[in-house]
């Protein structure tokens, strides 16, 4: 897990702000971003078969947390999901896929 900084990591002392909330989530998401480029790491530096097929499917659950966060964060943040989505328009008006 991402150690960010306070007050988003392990035991938060008090409620958190809808702003704060959007940040812990932000900080998750890093943290399972994390834990996937570790996974994976670790599956391409062994020639074990079954460490890697094990590792891998980690990878690809810590992925589907990811979503679900993303989600998450769009629907407590309805403007970071519109950034995210021009991003995403930008991105194919220069590619043209």
């Amino acid at each position: 897990m991402a150690l960010i900084g306070n007050p988003f990591v392990v035991d938060v002392p008090r409620k958190l702000s809808a702003d704060e909330l959007a940040q812990a989530i932000r900080v998750d998401i890093a943290g399972e971003y994390e834990a996937i480029i570790g996974y994976e790491a670790h599956a391409l530096a062994t020639d074990d078969e079954n460490a890697k097929k094990v590792l891998r499917h980690i990878a690809e659950e810590e992925m589907h947390h990811v979503g679900e966060l993303q989600e998450l964060l769009f629907r407590l943040c309805p403007r970071e999901k519109q950034k995210v989505e021009a991003g995403k328009m930008e991105l194919q008006s220069m590619t043209g896929q």
